[in-house]
């Protein structure tokens, strides 16, 4: 056992989680003009037209000084505004000096700027016109705002510091000899945060910068030991004398009590630490060399993951590090792309709270960017990581998209310009086809992050809410028209949005015949893309879902197989659905989606069960499946005015709504 390398480890981890010093928030509403003024404070609130932290112009927002902004969410809302944490935004991966081009700044677009006060702060657009912008934002940790001075301790969250699942999801909960984080207001001294080492004297503290936490479950009151804290977060380890059940968590800052938070102990949560977007944490168990998009794992590899949660540990301390770890034997199921894998190792890695699992790499595993991990502990699913995958090593190849390693960590100096086209079919709540077109073209400066993160045969579990873009921007591929069967000839339309390199349009319901055809696509090219030329092929017969009664009523505690037939040979399918809870007085609503990608050629794909209980019980389930053909949806173009084809993506979608019991 090399204890001594994993320090270096979860100081990282740690590191990610450190908030800015919250002091009281700054929430205000200002306009910008690209007359005057056109820059802004975002610590102060000041407008003038130079200096502060953004300056907008005609081409988009650009950050100031030292600030780093990211696009974060094109649908958010005031009420996602305000329900954002300062640590949400401190894990958002691509802030960089890069400008946010107008083109997206559309109203309920909102971006994160890390100012050069090293503040976050969140910004919602409201309101813009060709020469202003107006823009509602929260800047977390400055005086002066509106919140006045800080109040008692407050606590407003309370997860697992490794899968931050919510409150209300079947799967949220806090193990006993886990790390979780206190999330509120108020809650320790101001300053910078500092994490304390298990291995001093001691260990972590109960009493840090002010604060202390006490636990009350069935009667049984502990005491965490603390790993860090700031007015905003502490970080803790919940003692494995914690009984398990629901009860009370209290902090006191400097002999004040917050309110009597809930918190709900479980045997076992298991939570993967991450990095990038949700990469796991995973290290060769040899080398401890992290895995990456250019450092893949392998076929037959033994890999180290690295977690919290896996249930109570007695047999180590929860505030001394130990030289002499012990194993917990909580019942755990590894699933690596979908494939049950051997674990070799399941307990302590030493440190109080975190854990580590040795398993083997599937041998049977397919290469891909996106391999999932699930973990099952306890009976209770783990979020959902991923880990890329080579038969040699090295940099990982996108089977789907056709991405590879070296573009996925491109530095973010360099830009990677992708477009896709799309020709739908999808089931109305009638049962009838609604046909449409469409086209994106965009260009990323920074980590792509897709849509759906998951290589053929894995699953991932989302939970709903705004779509992240990372810091792409749209590009013009100048006009796209289309030609098919039955005498389709149309000219697709730009997004009614606004949003450059967005096209879409309604069909006619003769567009696309059950027996497939050929679709054309032309672009005529721009000074961002040259002409551009890409057939379409769709199989005869149309993809079709053959046995959708089996989502009639949905179990969760039984794998669910969804069957078709049709689909483009070598093409990919989606299984796909999403419910929503309903409130109760003491539980919120939520929405959780799922995604599975199968290969068209096996006909079938079973969603595993363990998937299936992440969904919220008596929700309503929307699912689908979704024919793809083996399409590039971020492919590097080249720099114009030499023509490339360009992405192909031609779904043909079934959907039918459920109840989930």
């Amino acid at each position: 056992m090399k204890h001594a390398l994993r320090l270096r480890l979860i100081v990282p981890v740690f590191a990610f989680s450190f908030p800015a010093t919250v002091l009281a928030d700054l929430n205000q509403t200002t306009t910008l003009s690209t007359s005057s003024p056109t820059n802004l404070n975002l610590d102060t609130g000041a407008t003038a037209s130079s200096g502060g932290d953004i300056q907008f112009s005609s081409s988009g927002i650009t950050p100031q000084g030292n600030a780093t902004a990211v696009n974060a969410f094109i649908l958010a809302t005031v009420a996602k505004l305000n329900s954002l944490t300062e640590l949400e935004m401190s894990f958002f991966p691509g802030y960089a000096k890069t400008e946010i081009p107008s083109s997206i700044l559309q109203v309920n677009d909102m971006f994160y700027v890390r100012t050069n006060g090293s503040n976050y702060s969140a910004l919602l657009v409201t309101a813009t016109t060709g020469s202003t912008i107006t823009l509602m934002f929260r800047t977390f940790g400055v005086s002066g705002g509106s919140g006045g001075p800080p109040g008692p301790p407050a606590i407003t969250a309370i997860q697992n510091n490794s899968s931050f699942i919510a409150f209300g999801r079947p799967n949220y909960g806090i193990a006993p000899s886990s790390i979780f984080v206190v999330i509120g207001t108020g809650l320790a001294d101001p300053g910078a945060p500092v994490l304390q080492n298990s291995a001093q004297t001691g260990g972590i503290p109960l009493s840090l910068n002010g604060a202390s936490i006490s636990v009350t479950v069935n009667g049984v009151t502990t005491h965490p030991g603390l790993y860090y804290t700031s007015p905003g977060y502490i970080a803790a380890v919940l003692p494995a004398s914690t009984p398990t059940g629901t009860g009370t968590l209290t902090v006191t800052y400097n002999s004040v009590a917050s309110n009597a938070a809930t918190i709900v102990v479980v045997p076992a949560a298991l939570g993967v630490n991450m990095f990038y977007t949700n990469s796991a944490v995973a290290t060769d168990a040899g080398s401890y060399a992290l895995l990456t998009y250019t450092n893949s794992g392998t076929p037959g590899e033994n890999i180290i993951l690295w977690t919290t949660g896996l249930g109570a540990d007695p047999g180590d301390s929860d505030v001394s590090y130990t030289t002499t770890p012990h194993a917990v034997n909580t019942p755990l199921q590894i699933y690596v792309g979908g494939i049950p894998a051997k674990i070799l190792y399941q307990g302590s890695a030493g440190y109080p709270g975190v854990d580590q699992i040795n398993v083997t790499i599937p041998a049977s595993i397919p290469s891909g960017c996106w391999t999932t991990i699930a973990a099952v502990s306890g009976g209770v699913l783990s979020n959902i990581t991923t880990i890329p995958v080579s038969n040699s090593g090295g940099e990982c190849v996108d089977t789907v998209s056709g991405l590879t390693g070296s573009q996925l960590t491109a530095p973010r100096t360099q830009t990677i310009r992708t477009g896709s086209i799309s020709i739908q079919a999808n089931k109305s709540g009638n049962n009838a086809f609604v046909n449409s077109a469409g086209g994106a073209f965009e260009a990323y400066t920074d980590l792509y992050s897709p849509v759906n993160p998951e290589s053929p045969g894995g699953c991932d579990v989302i939970a709903i809410g705004g779509v992240s873009t990372g810091t792409a921007a749209g590009i013009d591929p100048g006009t796209i028209t289309l030609t098919g069967p039955n005498g389709l000839s149309v000219t697709l339309p730009p997004s009614q949005l606004g949003i450059v390199g967005m096209f879409g349009e309604t069909l006619s319901a003769t567009a696309i015949p059950q027996t497939g055809g050929t679709f054309t696509f032309q672009g005529s090219g721009s000074a961002d893309v040259g002409p551009f030329t890409s057939v379409v092929d769709l199989s005869n017969p149309l993809m079709s879902w053959t046995n959708p009664g089996v989502a009639a009523t949905v179990d969760r505690t039984q794998n669910l197989t969804a069957t078709w037939t049709g689909g483009n040979a070598g093409s990919y399918v989606y299984v796909s659905g999403t419910s929503t809870s309903k409130a109760t007085s003491a539980i919120p609503a939520v929405t959780v989606g799922f995604s599975c990608l199968a290969n068209a050629d096996d006909g079938q794909f079973t969603v595993p069960s363990y998937i299936l209980s992440a969904r919220p019980a008596r929700g309503v389930c929307q699912c689908r499946t979704t024919s793809t053909r083996t399409y590039r949806s971020a492919v590097s173009i080249s720099a114009p005015p030499k023509a490339r084809s360009v992405s192909q993506r031609p779904p043909h979608t079934n959907s039918l709504e459920t109840v989930i019991p």
